[in-house]
């Protein structure tokens, strides 16, 4: 078997060896314990593949780049390439490409707006080809990225959801988030409201997900803010590395206010919505009549 091939069915095959787990009636106590917890870690780590590499060499890349290629070129470059290979090897379907460049747009025009000259809400410092109004393209991977963890993390612990809001009330909240974005800049914020009515929408929500062999559940508002936690956590790194600032950050590096953490968990909210929408997605997620 040839190096490419060997490439393109490594990942399949481990992927396999996580979902398809013989039950293992047997196993109780700590030790059963101790093994979901250790293939739950994985999966995880699994399902951030994409956004494990892109951070990594959001991280490895020095800020003045590498043969003479400017570090946000080169960022977009690798990943490029990380989304090519995942597709290549047939981890990621084209219609989930087709949602995750989704995110990148959504994302892109997000980043536009947030770091015009009118809304300085960050800005990217360094030099780079790729830049369209001051924003480099390689940014919106970050928001692809998020979709590519629950993608991933869809297929691999068997998600499926319980009493899901109805489609169109998901889409108008899902709207609201994303609008709120732009528009808390001239009307004022209205988060919190939204963030209320997305509790309601939510409150009885169940995910259903197999880290091992079992069936596990939790409310899909606490998988909300646990994904969002950690995107905050990423955010406080890649800022501490200069990749962007915001304005209080230009002096001396300062730990990103706590409230953007419930922006993160409103934008996986969003991204959730879009995900949810895919064809083989949708049969097994539960609306209630």
């Amino acid at each position: 078997m040839s190096k490419t091939a060997v490439l393109q069915n490594l990942l399949p095959s481990l992927d396999r060896h996580l979902i398809d787990r013989p039950a293992a009636d047997r196993l109780g106590g700590l030790k059963r314990f101790l093994v979901e917890f250790l293939y739950f870690g994985i999966k995880e780590a699994r399902a951030c593949l994409f956004a494990g590499l892109f951070f990594l060499a959001v991280f490895a890349v020095p800020r003045a780049g590498l043969a003479g290629i400017p570090r946000y070129d080169l960022l977009l470059l690798i990943a490029i390439v990380i989304q090519a290979v995942m597709v290549w090897t047939k981890l990621e379907t084209i219609d989930e490409l087709k949602a995750i460049s989704l995110f990148h747009l959504v994302g892109f025009a997000l980043e536009v707006f947030k770091t015009s000259g009118s809304v300085p809400s960050w800005s990217y410092p360094d030099f780079a080809y790729s830049k369209i109004f001051g924003v480099p393209l390689f940014s919106g991977f970050m928001y692809a990225a998020v979709g590519s963890y629950i993608v991933q993390a869809w297929r691999l612990f068997d998600l499926r959801i319980k009493h899901h809001p109805p489609y169109w009330m998901a889409a108008l909240t899902a709207l609201a988030i994303y609008a709120n974005f732009f528009t808390h800049h001239y009307i004022g914020d209205y988060r919190w409201y939204i963030a209320a009515c997305t509790l309601g929408l939510y409150a009885r929500t169940t995910v259903v997900f197999r880290p091992y062999d079992r069936d596990r559940k939790m409310p899909l508002l606490f998988a909300f803010v646990l994904i969002g936690f950690f995107i905050w956590l990423a955010e406080n790194i890649s800022t501490f590395l200069g990749i962007w600032q915001y304005p209080n950050q230009v002096g001396a590096w300062s730990i990103v206010h706590l409230g953007k953490w419930s922006s993160w968990c409103l934008l996986v909210i969003m991204t959730f919505t879009i995900v949810a929408n895919l064809k083989h997605i949708k049969h097994c997620i539960h609306v209630p009549d």
